[in-house]
């Protein structure tokens, strides 16, 4: 499966990309706002493509994780994470930082709720932040969400304090 954007493709992240997804994610300047990252070990990194890819694997995946590429270079990831009711989508991204303040988190997100809506039928769609990360709320407001919340108990994985968190949210009709 691949979903092309002007700039962008989107495909399904696996293990061919480990390497590039190990520099990202590895990154503790890059992570320092993610719950679930930094990766400490390439292992790690390995482990989380293999569940990527068992999922993409499952009749009716529960998650997407998408691989962004530029020019065929892969520069960064996008995800959809449904609820049990698969009604409403969780969005994610990280980009690789040489390819930060380009639009590509906006692009692979906005081509991501698209494939949500019209191949998922969601229509509901969430994002959570900490509260200091303002690149990725510059990028849930592009994508037309809206804060919806604030609230404490974040638990960044690079952090050992307590984090403040936004919860964003769009409704769109299904056509």
């Amino acid at each position: 499966m691949k979903i092309k954007t002007n700039r962008l493709i989107l495909c399904p992240l696996g293990t061919e990309y480990l390497e590039t997804t190990h520099v990202y994610a590895s990154d503790i300047e890059n992570t320092k706002y993610m719950v679930h990252m930094p990766k400490e070990t390439l292992d790690e990194t390995r482990e989380f493509l293999i569940a990527c890819e068992k999922e993409w694997q499952q009749p009716e995946p529960l998650f997407y994780e998408f691989a962004i590429l530029m020019n065929e270079i892969h520069i960064g990831a996008v995800s959809i994470y449904l609820n049990e009711k698969r009604d409403t989508a969780e969005l994610g991204w990280i980009l690789n930082p040489t390819y930060h303040n380009c639009g590509y988190a906006s692009e692979a997100a906005a081509a991501a709720m698209n494939f949500a809506k019209e191949r998922l039928n969601i229509c509901h769609f969430v994002a959570y932040c900490d509260t200091e990360n303002a690149a990725s709320r510059k990028v849930m407001k592009k994508l037309g969400l809206l804060q919806t919340s604030c609230s404490g108990g974040r638990k960044n994985r690079g952090s050992s304090e307590e984090r403040q968190e936004c919860m964003y949210e769009m409704s769109l009709e299904l056509d």
